[in-house]
């Protein structure tokens, strides 16, 4: 008796491991999750909304124009920030008269908080590195206000596609 007591504990102790070293791939590899504590990019994300971060896209695909990103901050790569990614290598970016313009076009952001109250620009960002912005454009530090105004490749993190909490807002993310 005393021995199938000890193989049952050693049987879910292998299985609570086994459980715990998956989690930690998915984690790590696959898909994270995370809590935005600002409202930069209310109202497609608001304060306290939880959200997965799907961390394997990029390693197959570039981050696109419009994509919500999660990447480390480069001004601070302790601290992990989310924005819609607006430029790429080689474009020139610029907001003027509440109108954001790549490479000279004039963009429609239907997912705007509001007209933006200043100019910016134009800057020309960088190959493999990108420009970000939030959607709450006039209470978001983003690229126009970091020392350090763009994001390289390797300070992403993942795409933010889902968004798992609050219950009456999960969906995927635009």
């Amino acid at each position: 008796m005393y021995e199938d007591i000890k193989r049952e504990i050693v049987e879910w102790l292998k299985a609570i491991v086994f459980a715990l070293i998956f989690a930690l791939l998915i984690r790590g590899f696959i898909f994270e999750p995370m809590i935005v504590p600002s409202g930069s990019m209310i109202p497609t994300i608001q304060i306290n909304d939880r959200i997965l971060v799907n961390k394997f896209t990029y390693r197959f695909n570039a981050p696109d124009y419009n994509d919500i990103v999660v990447f480390k901050f480069p001004d601070d790569p302790k601290q992990t920030f989310v924005k819609r990614l607006i430029g790429k290598g080689g474009d020139v970016i610029e907001i003027k008269d509440n109108v954001l313009y790549r490479n000279g076009e004039p963009i429609q952001e239907p997912y705007l908080n509001g007209e933006m109250y200043s100019d910016f620009g134009p800057y020309k960002v960088p190959e493999e590195h990108y420009f970000m912005l939030g959607d709450n454009r006039n209470n978001s530090k983003d690229s126009r206000f970091w020392e350090n105004k763009y994001v390289s490749k390797e300070q992403i993190i993942g795409k933010a596609t889902y968004r798992i909490w609050p219950i009456n807002r999960i969906g995927k993310l635009k």
